[in-house]
């Protein structure tokens, strides 16, 4: 019979799986590198925080570990994955790689038009 800390666990392990593929799937289908970029960290983030918490419940449910190391490596992916894909994406932009043709709102462009600074490039 499954205990509640298996469940537990088994469901955190399927969801961090889901979003690792489903992350996978949005590199290869999206159209531009920004899309792509925002699948992959979004996803990976999501999907490895999920697999890492639940070997940090089974560490500490089956082994009675507390591990730091995988504590310090949860908030490391929860805290750097987002910065690291929207400065690759601001990169990418300020390299004028091309939006996708469908790209109906550029916000920078709007407000570099008007002459105003653009909230997202402080």
């Amino acid at each position: 019979m499954l205990s509640l800390k298996e469940v537990v666990i088994s469901i955190l392990l399927i969801i961090g799986t889901f979003f690792i593929f489903s992350g996978a799937l949005g590199i290869l289908r999206f159209p531009d590198v920004y899309t792509r970029i925002h699948a992959a960290s979004k996803s990976s983030t999501l999907g490895v925080a999920g697999v890492l918490i639940a070997a940090f419940l089974f560490f500490i449910f089956e082994e009675q570990i507390i591990s730091g190391k995988l504590l310090l490596g949860i908030i490391f992916i929860l805290l750097t994955a987002p910065v690291g894909g929207h400065m690759i994406s601001r990169a990418a932009y300020n390299s004028n790689v091309p939006l996708w043709k469908n790209t109906f709102k550029d916000e920078i462009e709007e407000h570099e038009a008007k002459g105003e600074k653009s909230p997202l490039n402080r």
